[in-house]
């Protein structure tokens, strides 16, 4: 992707920040667009007049979303405002006149266990078809098919990444979602873990970086080869049991993790078992990914951090109260998803 110029949307995100560090390593400008997320029409406007820029711009051009709302528990309103977000930002967009020799290309991150929660004969490809269980999987292949028709619309070319479960450092420890390291933020802050699907859930755990580096290439070989968008599953291929999970943060962390059982209604949201396999850009998969172990140890380690950082802050903060005054300098920031 050398002498291409890239804007990521969702790039102070957990995916969006690991993109940014994969292109920047493949030789790409990018930019972050300043977008102000809490009112959709200024968000809108930010996002329409940053992409608009980067096609003028004269030079092979990505846009690259990683922006997203919700989790498999969210409700629909949610997606209706995300809906109503992308509705302003790429119709307007796409009738604007792109700077002529400009190719283009677009990567929507989707969800993989979103898409195909209820779907039968795992493990599964692209050719399963997929059957959301919850409003966050149907809301998914909307905008999946708002941006390929985008695309079409502006002459470039599209891959939608249906992506599986991520870990890895950096994850937005305040969100309820990502197994890993809310398993690991559990022990460290020494409360009990909840769980509400048994222990013989099935799921796909894909290492941040790995991820960002297969997004960047497949974006790349699609770039070089016109044709229709294109749908892939961005994903480890190797199922693990949610039983596996507790054994790899347990070792990592060295005790047996404090889990307890529950019920949720999200529950009836989650599927069973969530294996994938790709069969498009194979190419892609032929990489050496980060052992598990190794990831949910350095998922730990960074947890670990994360909060002896929060509770600094908070010491700091709290001896400032005491006596009166402000923290002297720079309160560090946490590591969480700023993105939206």
């Amino acid at each position: 992707m050398t002498a291409s110029t890239a804007l990521v949307v969702g790039g102070g995100g957990f995916l969006g920040r690991a993109v940014v560090r994969a292109l920047v390593a493949a030789g790409t400008d990018v930019v972050v667009p300043r977008v102000r997320w809490s009112v959709t029409a200024d968000a809108a406007a930010d996002l329409v007049d940053a992409i608009r820029s980067m096609r003028a711009g004269g030079r092979p051009w990505s846009l690259v979303w990683c922006a997203g709302t919700g989790i498999v528990a969210t409700g629909a309103d949610a997606f209706a405002a995300e809906a109503e977000l992308l509705e302003r930002v790429l119709d307007p967009v796409a009738t604007a006149p792109a700077a002529a020799g400009a190719p283009g290309a677009v990567f929507f991150a989707s969800s993989a266990g979103a898409a195909y929660a209820g779907s039968v004969g795992v493990p599964f490809d692209e050719t399963s078809e997929p059957r959301p269980l919850a409003p966050y999987g149907s809301s998914r292949l909307l905008a999946e098919q708002r941006f390929r028709d985008w695309a079409e619309a502006v002459g470039a070319r599209a891959l939608i990444g249906r992506i599986a479960n991520l870990y890895g450092p950096g994850a937005n420890l305040g969100k309820p979602q990502g197994l890993v390291s809310q398993l690991a933020l559990a022990h460290v802050e020494g409360r009990p873990s909840s769980l509400y699907v048994p222990l013989d859930t099935t799921r796909d755990y894909l290492f941040i970086d790995d991820a960002a580096a297969m997004v960047v290439d497949a974006l790349d070989r699609v770039r070089a080869e016109p044709g229709a968008p294109v749908t892939k599953i961005f994903a480890s291929q190797q199922g693990r049991t949610i039983r596996e999970v507790l054994d790899a943060v347990g070792a990592a962390v060295g005790v047996d993790l404090d889990v307890r059982t529950g019920e949720d209604p999200s529950a009836s949201a989650q599927g069973r078992d969530l294996r994938f396999r790709s069969i498009v850009l194979p190419e892609v998969d032929d990489r050496l990914l980060t052992p598990f172990d190794a990831g949910v140890r350095r998922t730990v380690d960074d947890v670990r951090r994360t909060v002896d950082v929060q509770r600094t802050v908070d010491d700091v903060r709290h001896a400032a109260r005491a006596d009166g005054h402000p923290p002297a300098g720079p309160v560090p920031p946490h590591r969480g998803d700023l993105s939206r």
